[in-house]
């Protein structure tokens, strides 16, 4: 007989524990209640309301009760009874609010709790802890904000708040502990002094058009290939416009609020335009991992791999058909699968909405050049670039996948080749190709942001701003090899991955127009974004 498999009749030790666990759960149920939620009104900050700004209404008899040690599937928990809370905004103009959600000390992890809420955005509750949460009753420890956004005047929202012990918890994870938890509702007032709410970004993109220097930059160039893990501020590289300034690391003032969305500023251009990307309906801060910050899930790049010319953003020649020259493969004609799936996200959220004159035609770089093995350092690297030929491109040589020699990491802003600096309209520093001005973030700009050189490992970075906790397809091409087509992609780190890929995620970027940027109010935090 196998010895892995159970007797018919018999109970492990476990299984009899658990047995037990429900039938004491069904015992106390009705007299014990595992998690208690009320608001508490607090200030936060500068120009902060007491909560009486918001008149926060919980649901009476509705409270959620965890059923001690046993846990459940994410689809299960979505059934659980919710408890419901209604905010409305009483105050005479537009206010943001944070729902924070506190465990009790003494209570087992949070890393076993999951929550939902509206059954959206599933996640456990500790990858939502936000440090600057401080507890304001005693006997409270960690806190985390499970929601967030802004309520206009006599605006009301309802929250069906789910919490639930998630199917990875064991018996012995939990067995005699409790979870105890408190909500909290904390608001501020948007502040209506435009001069006193006008942040860095409004200011600089001022100087640029102005011909001034800008003001709080950094001096020198950071160490590339090491991971930012701290707010290091923003940095000066030259690209195709200008000078360009970029936000590098754990850095907590470049949210933008724009059509609906917040997103993440990956840097002013140098002609004054803000190139920034796609993160979500809601604000996150940094090291929350929820899929919500991306637009898209379970995307290939491109259904076709096995040819160098699909690690294009367009290609020559029709989907499956090979290529016989550099030339050919780099001639754009055919839209990639993400392309055309990116391009139709653009219409919708942006034109449909009538913002399409906010977007500046500002070039997205596919860089496929192929510096061969000299500057790549794969000895089978033959910078052919077509076909089924082993070749190399210009970011892998930038990154350190091959090269020893850290110093060697050095990303750069500017296209090496125009045909892949993919515009609508502009044929004089791009190739006119696009149908939308969107595209993605390139692996040179993931590097610049903090991830640390290529593939990091036990080094990857959750704690910088492009972290989102899913890896999301990059712009810039990797490799051909071994018969597939392979590109950038970031999830905390700088790695690659062939093409068809469907696990893949999308986060679009687009960049807003000068003139658009500098009328910005706001201090660029989560809680005060960028916005008009």
């Amino acid at each position: 007989m196998d010895g892995n498999k159970k007797k018919k009749g018999l109970l492990s030790s476990f299984e009899r524990k658990l047995v037990l666990m429900i039938l004491i759960t069904i015992v106390i149920s009705g007299a014990t209640t595992y998690g208690f939620f009320y608001s508490v009104k607090t200030q936060s900050g500068e120009n902060t309301l007491n909560t009486s700004c918001f008149d926060v209404s919980f649901e009476e008899g509705n409270s959620i009760r965890l059923a001690n040690a046993i846990s459940m599937s994410d689809a299960s928990g979505q059934k659980v009874s919710p408890y419901t809370f209604t905010m409305q905004n009483t105050c005479d103009t537009e206010a943001n609010y944070y729902v924070i959600l506190s465990s009790k000390i003494g209570s087992f992890s949070s890393n076993f709790i999951n929550i939902s809420l509206n059954k959206e955005n599933i996640s456990t509750l500790s990858n939502n802890k936000q440090n600057n949460v401080v507890p304001v009753d005693d006997g409270y420890g960690d806190s985390y904000i499970i929601s967030s956004g802004s309520l206009k005047k006599d605006e009301t929202i309802t929250l069906d708040l789910r919490v639930w012990v998630n199917s990875t918890t064991t018996y012995e994870d939990v067995a005699g502990k409790t979870w105890e938890g408190q909500v909290r509702v904390i608001n501020t007032v948007k502040a209506v002094d435009d001069q006193k709410n006008k942040g860095f970004v409004p200011k600089a993109v001022d100087a640029i058009l102005s011909g001034n220097p800008v003001e709080g930059i950094n001096e020198g160039t950071p160490i590339f290939a090491d991971p930012a893990t701290t707010d290091e501020g923003v940095y000066a590289m030259e690209d195709d416009y200008g000078m360009s300034y970029y936000y590098r690391g754990a850095v907590t003032n470049n949210y933008v609020k724009f059509a609906g969305f917040y997103w993440r500023i990956i840097r002013i251009n140098g002609d004054g335009s803000l190139r920034i990307i796609f993160d979500g309906t809601q604000g996150y801060a940094n090291g929350v991992s929820n899929t919500g910050r991306l637009a898209y899930t379970k995307k290939a790049f491109n259904a076709q791999n096995n040819d160098a010319k699909y690690v294009g953003w367009m290609f020559g020649g029709a989907q499956g058909e090979a290529s016989t020259s550099k030339v050919q493969a780099q001639t754009n004609t055919t839209n990639s699968d993400l392309k055309t799936l990116v391009d139709s996200w653009y219409k919708t959220n942006i034109v449909d909405k009538n913002l399409g004159d906010k977007v500046a035609d500002v070039g997205f770089c596919n860089d496929r050049t192929t510096p061969g093995t000299a500057e790549t350092g794969n000895i089978a690297d033959t910078g052919l670039g077509y076909g089924s030929q082993y070749t190399a491109y210009g970011a892998t040589a930038r990154t350190n996948v091959w090269n020893t020699d850290a110093s060697k990491v050095q990303p750069r802003f500017t296209c090496p080749q125009k045909n892949d600096a993919f515009t609508v309209s502009d044929e004089e520093l791009g190739n006119g190709d696009l149908t939308y001005p969107v595209g993605l973030i390139t692996a040179d700009e993931i590097v610049a942001a903090g991830s640390g050189k290529y593939n990091t490992g036990s080094t990857a970075n959750s704690s910088y701003y492009l972290y989102k906790g899913s890896f999301y397809w990059s712009l810039s091409p990797f490799y051909f090899a071994v018969g597939s087509a392979h590109v950038f992609y970031e999830n905390g780190e700088l790695y690659n991955t062939y093409i068809d890929y469907t696990n893949g995620a999308v986060a679009p970027v687009i960049n807003l127009k000068p003139e658009y940027a500098i009328t910005l109010k706001g201090t660029g935090t989560m809680e005060d974004p960028y916005t008009e």
